[in-house]
């Protein structure tokens, strides 16, 4: 899917970004993307504005039905030459998928983000991983009075291992085409893993409280937290663009330049920054934080 309220996250912070990124013109109910190949193999990209019928075709293929995906052509906004996501299946009967050349395509084609390094990319990704396994990351933290503790600033878990599965919103791929399919193993840099989890004494006594004019102030020495947080709660008085905070598996995401933020909110924050590779900072609740995520909960974007 690629509308407001789903879209890869791999691909861009918001929506909008996600469609420049496929040479798309943003569409207020948003577009389903088809990955397929061709007679002669050649890897295409065809984004219909049946947004339905890809939503219908996925929650088949969740359950393990069937679902024939044959959208109709007057759907068709466009066709283009390669896949932005990373899709381990292959049509039968066809050549292996290879990118058709410029000059067929009429444009470059389009190709995964690189994962090999860490940045926005796999930023987005590990709080995709964290929003889809929840509880599995904040079993993480040993605190069983979390919601009375202060705002935590510097935990990490660099030296936790990441939880076992597949990345959040991966797709079973039809005979030529696919719903949206995302990149493998979003969890934050696996390599730098060790068996030793975060605890309570890995995060400050710093709190998230509120000042006088009811905004939070964040006491937070952490900088890239804080300017995280304080660039969530700017988007309260200007919203940001369509995308940029949606409800995803219950959890509220927020992303910006740099920062990605997952929260409940009846619960606890996780930020991760493009600064600080691997890393995932938890920050408990103070007196304000619960405010700030409800306030964020009302502007996400949500699924119609």
């Amino acid at each position: 899917m690629l509308t407001p309220a789903q879209f890869p996250s791999v691909l861009a912070d918001d929506y909008p970004q996600a469609c420049e990124v496929l040479g798309l013109e943003p569409a207020r109910d948003g577009y389903g993307l088809l990955f397929g190949q061709d007679g002669g193999g050649a890897r295409w990209t065809v984004a219909i504005t049946d947004t339905a019928l890809v939503a219908c075709a996925l929650a088949a293929w969740d359950c393990g039905l069937e679902y024939d995906l044959s959208p109709d052509e007057r759907y068709v906004a466009a066709a283009l030459p390669g896949w932005p996501l990373p899709v381990a299946v292959a049509a039968p009967g066809v050549p292996d998928p290879h990118d058709p050349s410029e000059e067929e395509g009429g444009r470059p084609p389009l190709a995964p983000p690189d994962l090999e390094t860490w940045g926005g990319a796999q930023r987005r990704l590990g709080a995709d991983e964290i929003a889809l396994r929840w509880w599995a990351w904040r079993e993480q933290l040993t605190d069983d009075a979390v919601d009375e503790s202060a705002a935590g600033d510097e935990a990490t878990t660099e030296d936790a291992p990441a939880p076992e599965g597949g990345a959040p919103g991966d797709a079973t791929a039809g005979d030529e085409a696919t719903g949206e399919a995302t990149a493998p193993d979003a969890a934050p840099d696996a390599e730098a893993a060790t068996d030793e989890a975060p605890t309570d004494e890995d995060a400050t006594d710093d709190a998230v409280g509120s000042d006088d004019a009811g905004t939070v102030a964040l006491a937070v020495h952490h900088a890239g937290v804080r300017r995280a947080l304080e660039s969530a709660e700017a988007y309260l008085s200007s919203p940001p663009p369509p995308g940029r905070v949606r409800a995803a598996h219950g959890a509220v995401r927020a992303d910006g330049p740099g920062w990605s933020l997952v929260a409940r909110t009846d619960d606890m924050a996780f930020v991760l920054l493009d600064e600080e590779p691997g890393e995932v900072h938890p920050v408990r609740r103070g007196p304000a934080l619960p405010a700030l995520l409800e306030a964020l909960d009302r502007l996400a974007a949500r699924p119609v």
